[in-house]
Formats: structure tokens, C-alpha cells, sequence
């Protein structure tokens, strides 16, 4: 079924005082080049590859890494993530799935990587020749990381991974894994390690991929004596934990991005379904109701952004200045995903009611975008833990 957009996206939110002429003119090259793509996702995993190597064949996954290892700005900029998941999640989740686990699977890398480290994987990211995959979670410590049990254990050469990780991005396909274990099995968060692992390690096995209703790699790997060398470990010995959510910070705000693309892009359908459909000897967009929720899905949407670019910029104010913000950082960026995964569920389950029977009709796009965006109110980071970083903030004043 045709999935063109009813409607170039509006370029309205580019004037807002978040963005520079770096973020437009990124912004305006990545619109028609977005449209352009033509993708067979029937395969997620198949489809998956082709959309790496089209954004790295296209320069856009060079803002992933930094300049010095081959990225098109100085540091990881949360702006240009943002504006790059939104637009790519206006025109297929899954694009924007392909895009982000690229920067979240090397980000740890990007923050804490050795020279000689960086220069294996980061500019093989930037071009597409080598898909990243970041592996925390377990089958009993998902928000609870503490709760960990997998293990690293020193070798003579290096270090013994044993345990489980599930729910993995990219498991399966991807050429190496960011992976945390525990170094110090009864330290709790400060005792864990990060470590690169090479799909093809002796001792890995990622052919237990998980079927979800919103189709996209995602697999539990498993680690049986996988031997990886002393210079895999990635970062401080037993700072793991903060290195995991550094690198989640920086892409917590993208997460909403991604959510305020998929909401963007329901409130068109609806928008060009209302105006086309007949009812009663006018069009369903004559009737006030339909004028109610679509100013309703509206205003749901610009909420969301705002919050959205508003973490994303103070974000990089800290980073440009190496100053303190004058705000709480995480808790910028958990209003945000908060904010936008939850209006993003709200728009979209409008827009598919004004389609009627049609939005649920398997290939509309209002059906396909409601699967979407149920996956990203749990995923880094759910809903409740997002309230509860927001609470403790306030709390803290």
C-alpha cells in the first residue's frame, strides 16, 4: 500500500531560537533526500542493513560520531540527532530505528573509547560498513541495572564473558555489541564494566531473535566462555554504569524525537484524510468534532517538540560552554521522552479513529504507526522511571 506523505512536513519549527543555520540547513537537505527512499521493509532485518547503508551512503549517519573520527560535527550534537530522528521517523520508523541504534550502539565508544578504539569503529559506523548494537539489558534488570548478572571474569589475556542479555537492537546483525557486565559482582551499579564484543567472538550466540508487533531486530544473546581480549574493555574498570547512562542521556531527547516524527506525521494523515472524506454531503473536516481533535493532536504535538528541542539545546549549551546548565539536565530529557511518547499514543490513536474502519486495515499508515509507537513509552527508559527522574527533581528544586 502507498505510504507517500500526504504532505511535505511543515519547516515551521526550524525558525524556533533551538536551532542555528548548522540544524536548517541540515534539516532542509534531509526532507527531499527522506522522501526519496523507497525501502522494502516486508524483511525488518533485510530492510534494517538497506537503511544503513543508505544513511551512511547519504552522510547522514556521520552525525553519529564525532569529527575526529570521521562525523560531520565536532561532538555529538543532540540538536541534529533530534531533527534527524524526527524527520526519518516522519517517513519510516524503521529508517529511524536503523539511524539511532547506529548512535546509541557507538555512543559509548564516542564518550569513553581509546584512540586505538575509536579508530576500529567509529568511521566504519559514520559510513554504514559496520552496524552497532549497545546490550544492557537482561532478563531481570531492565530499569533495574543494578540487578545485573551477567559476568566479566580477568583472564591471563583478557576477560570471560558469561550471562544473558536480551531485547537487543540490532542482535543479530549487528558487527559488534557494547556490552556491560559485572566486574565486581557485589557492587551493585559501581561494579560494572562496558566492553566491545565482535559479533564473530567465539562464544556468542545472537540467533534468538525476538518477534515484536512493530517488526525490528531485536534478539537475546547469549554468552557462554566468550573470550574477548584486554583491550575490548571499554572505559573505566567498574564504570560501566555511569558510562551506560551518559551515553543514554544523549539520546534520551532523540527517543523523543523520534516519537514527535511518528505524531507529526499521524496528524497529516488525519489532516489529508478529513479533507478527502465524504460524509453526509460534506467533507469529514467540515464537521466541528473533527476540528476539535485535530486542534487537539495540534497542540499535543507542538507540546511535545518544544520540550523536545528545549532538552536537546540544553543539552548542547552545557557541552559548547563546559558549563553547569541552568537546568536539570536528565530531567529535561525525561519530560521530553515522557512528554512526546505519551502525546505521540494519544495523536496517533486519534488520527486512527478518524479514519475509521480504515485504521485498522493492516498497511494503512495510521495502523502501522500505532504498532510503532508502542514500543518507545517502554524502551530506554519506560514511562514510570521517567517520572520518577522528573520527580526527584522537583523534589530536589
Amino acid at each position: 500500500m502507498n505510504t507517500t506523505p500526504p504532505a511535505p512536513p511543515s519547516t515551521a519549527h526550524l525558525a524556533l531560537p533551538f536551532f542555528d543555520a548548522a540544524h536548517r540547513e541540515l534539516a532542509r537537505g534531509l526532507l527531499p533526500w527522506a522522501a526519496a527512499q523507497d525501502v522494502d521493509e516486508r524483511d525488518d532485518r533485510a530492510a534494517c542493513r538497506d537503511w544503513v547503508r543508505r544513511l551512511g551512503d547519504g552522510g547522514w549517519l556521520r552525525y553519529c560520531v564525532p569529527a575526529a573520527s570521521g562525523g560531520a560535527l565536532e561532538r555529538l550534537d543532540s540538536r541534529a540527532l533530534v531533527l534527524l530522528r524526527e524527520t526519518l521517523a516522519y517517513h519510516s520508523p524503521l529508517a529511524d530505528f536503523a539511524f539511532a541504534m547506529q548512535g546509541l550502539g557507538s555512543g559509548a565508544i564516542t564518550l569513553a573509547g581509546s584512540a586505538e578504539q575509536q579508530a576500529a569503529y567509529l568511521p566504519a559506523v559514520a559510513d554504514g560498513s559496520k552496524i552497532a548494537a549497545f546490550a544492557l539489558s537482561e532478563p531481570e534488570a531492565g530499569s533495574d541495572v543494578g540487578a545485573m548478572a551477567m559476568r566479566a571474569e580477568a583472564t591471563a589475556d583478557g576477560w570471560r564473558l558469561d550471562g544473558t542479555k536480551t531485547w537487543i537492537s540490532n542482535g543479530g546483525i549487528a558487527d559488534f555489541y557494547c556490552v556491560f557486565a559485572k566486574t565486581d559482582p557485589a557492587g551493585g551499579t559501581r561494579g560494572i564494566t562496558s566492553f566491545i564484543v565482535d559479533a564473530d567472538s567465539a562464544g556468542l550466540d545472537s540467533s534468538a531473535h525476538i518477534h515484536v508487533m512493530a517488526p525490528h531486530p531485536l534478539a537475546t544473546l547469549k554468552f557462554d566462555r566468550c573470550d574477548v581480549p584486554r583491550a575490548a574493555q571499554l572505559g573505566d574498570l567498574n564504570g560501566g554504569f555511569k558510562l551506560a547512562m551518559r551515553t543514554l542521556d544523549i539520546f534520551r531527547a532523540s527517543v523523543a524525537a523520534a516519537a514527535l516524527g511518528m505524531a507529526r506525521r499521524a496528524l497529516a494523515e488525519a489532516i489529508a484524510h478529513a479533507q478527502r472524506r465524504r460524509m453526509f454531503g460534506h467533507s469529514l473536516a467540515d464537521f466541528q468534532l473533527t476540528q476539535a481533535k485535530l486542534g487537539d493532536m495540534a497542540a499535543l504535538v507542538d507540546a511535545a517538540a518544544l520540550l523536545t528541542y528545549r532538552a536537546a539545546w540544553m543539552r548542547d549549551e552545557a557541552e559548547r560552554s563546559g558549563q553547569k546548565p541552568a537546568g536539570d539536565l536528565t530531567a529535561a530529557a525525561a519530560m521530553a521522552k515522557m512528554a512526546a511518547t505519551e502525546n505521540a499514543q494519544r495523536v496517533i490513536d486519534m488520527a486512527l479513529q478518524l479514519h475509521g474502519g480504515l485504521g485498522v486495515q493492516v498497511g494503512t499508515k495510521v495502523e502501522s504507526l500505532y504498532r510503532d509507537i508502542r514500543s518507545l513509552r517502554i524502551y530506554e527508559g519506560a514511562t514510570e522511571v521517567q517520572q520518577l527522574i522528573i520527580g526527584k527533581s522537583v523534589l530536589r528544586g
